[in-house]
């Protein structure tokens, strides 16, 4: 008997149909791999089997756990299946997290709620399971709270929380999205052993391919709320027929960057020996900590830059500092001939206009309350002179159509456009000053494979026709490849290596870039390791 059936689903909210005659199985012990792009309904089937889909939302047909149908359950009964029959690993760690609450205290409601524990041997149990997750007590003390941990120890005490009772199944929603290599890879190692050593069934959902391809025993690629292919892994990546599934994989290659050296030049951006200092809790008198340690690069006009690294390796306020936006530090960056520090008034308006940002969510960067003309026009008030409101209007206009938008555009809200139309947005808003150089921040890492695809290829296409310079920002060693002319790798705050991107990837000689790259998912790779594990 399966473990998990779904047979015939519909789905609809109000009159929209989300899944459409979807069905499913799961056996015991087996890591199910659900794949599609945002909106092709892989999140809403597991919300499905949780029962926690909103108000408006109505079903048709059977979702059959251990040969029980959960629709028929009254909510009282469907409590006691949530945690303690059925674990859910939520996508976004601190939202699934409560911010008042140590995470001791909310792996030991598990115990307490469904075992009937008293609060102390609650917590002696729920202590004993963050330790075999990975957080010992005396690495992360279980009285810290949510905003305390790193996202990699958040994402540890959402899979606690799910796994403590040890269910049979275990639904994973994205689990790693936003996590750099190497965590990802930790969290995909400690759901793959749970469910192996528990014989339980893994439900694991993603876009990401090439992590699939290494993970599941059998993968179902989703569109528009239909499985559109499903069979074995490895052998559906060589079996797939359906026009979205072979787009899928083909947009999960990235193609290598292939373009000669750009000419030796003057740098357009130079870090020399530059430091950023953190106080911790400086009116307390806390330590400090070093985020930023002596860095020293440069970028020539035209070329692009990686920086690669794990969260907190300072990759995001070396960003910042080139931004002006770090106020704090030691050393110097420049922009052209002019240093940050060195210039007040009209000049640091000149200087600021020379180097602008597009941020990792396009949809947290643009003011939902505003129109496109507003969002894209807003770096103009760095200009010396006010622009009049045509002039104004046909500068935005030509900016998003550069970018492949329409000029009408112009007069449609953020939330009329899809995640990737919204970085183009971002793009555009970026280029309007006609900026020397642009500091993309995990630009893509939010972005389904396809649309990443297409915002990777506009970008080189923009660096090619109008000279950009990028300071480029990721986890993602895959981008970085694609888009990159040379690679910086940071670890605590220094750059442990650097390189043209083909020689560093090629033959990395740091041991911290070897293990990244070891971390990082190749889909080819993946594929070509299972089928050589199958007998």
């Amino acid at each position: 008997m399966a473990l998990l059936h779904i047979d015939n689903l519909s789905l609809s909210i109000g009159n929209a149909p989300i899944l459409k005659s979807l069905s499913l199985k799961l056996a015991p012990g087996e890591i199910l791999g659900l794949v599609g792009e945002s909106g092709s309904g892989k999140s809403l089937t597991l919300l499905s089997t949780m029962r926690l889909l909103p108000r408006g939302a109505q079903t048709n047909g059977r979702i059959a756990f251990q040969g029980q149908d959960l629709a028929t359950l009254p909510e009282r009964a469907m409590c006691t299946v949530r945690g303690a029959r059925i674990g859910m690993v939520f996508q976004e760690p601190m939202t699934a997290l409560n911010p008042v609450q140590t995470i001791g205290r909310q792996v030991a409601e598990m115990f307490a709620l469904h075992k009937s524990l008293p609060p102390r041997e609650a917590l002696r149990a729920a202590g004993d399971h963050l330790a075999k997750l990975g957080l010992p007590p005396e690495r992360v003390p279980h009285d810290r709270y949510p905003h305390e941990l790193s996202g990699g120890q958040r994402q540890r005490v959402v899979v606690a929380i799910a796994t403590a009772l040890a269910p049979p199944l275990i639904l994973a929603d994205e689990p790693t999205t936003a996590l750099d290599v190497t965590t990802q890879a930790a969290i995909v190692d400690l759901l793959k052993t749970m469910a192996r050593r528990d014989g339980a069934g893994l439900v694991f959902v993603t876009h990401d391919l090439a992590l699939i391809a290494g993970l599941a025993d059998r993968i179902a690629i989703m569109r528009a709320g239909e499985i559109v292919e499903e069979g074995p892994a490895p052998s559906i990546f060589r079996t797939m027929r359906h026009p979205y599934a072979l787009a899928l994989r083909a947009a999960a290659t990235l193609r290598p960057r292939e373009r000669p050296a750009p000419a030796s030049a003057a740098p357009i951006v130079e870090a020399t020996d530059l430091s950023v200092t953190y106080a911790d809790n400086a009116l307390f008198g806390g330590a400090s900590t070093r985020a930023v340690d002596a860095v020293s690069f440069s970028l020539a006009e035209g070329e692009t830059v990686g920086i690669v690294g794990e969260s907190g390796s300072g990759k995001s306020t070396l960003a910042r500092a080139v931004l002006g936006l770090q106020p704090t530090f030691a050393g110097q960056i420049r922009i052209g001939d002019r240093e940050w520090r060195s210039v007040r008034g009209v000049a640091l308006r000149a200087l600021r206009r020379q180097i602008q940002v597009v941020f990792q969510d396009p949809y947290g960067s643009l003011n939902p309350r505003h129109r496109i003309e507003t969002v894209v026009a807003e770096p103009l008030h760095l200009l010396d002179q006010r622009l009049p409101p045509a002039e104004r209007r046909a500068k935005v206009q030509a900016q998003l159509e550069r970018v492949g938008l329409a000029a009408q555009d112009a007069d449609k809200y953020p939330h009329e456009f899809s995640g990737g139309q919204r970085q183009r947005i971002a793009i555009a808003r970026a280029l309007i000053l006609e900026p020397k150089v642009i500091v993309l921040d995990e630009a893509v890492s939010a972005l389904d494979v396809s649309i990443r695809a297409q915002i990777i290829d506009l970008l080189k296409d923009l660096s090619d026709r109008l000279g950009l310079t990028y300071l480029f920002i990721t986890h993602d060693l895959a981008v970085v490849r694609a888009l990159a002319d040379r690679v910086l790798v940071m670890q605590n705050g220094k750059i442990v290596e650097h390189g043209r991107v083909a020689d560093v990837f090629a033959s990395p000689v740091h041991p911290y870039t070897q293990q990244l790259l070891a971390a990082s998912p190749d889909l080819e790779t993946a594929i070509a390791a299972r089928e050589k594990a199958t007998p």
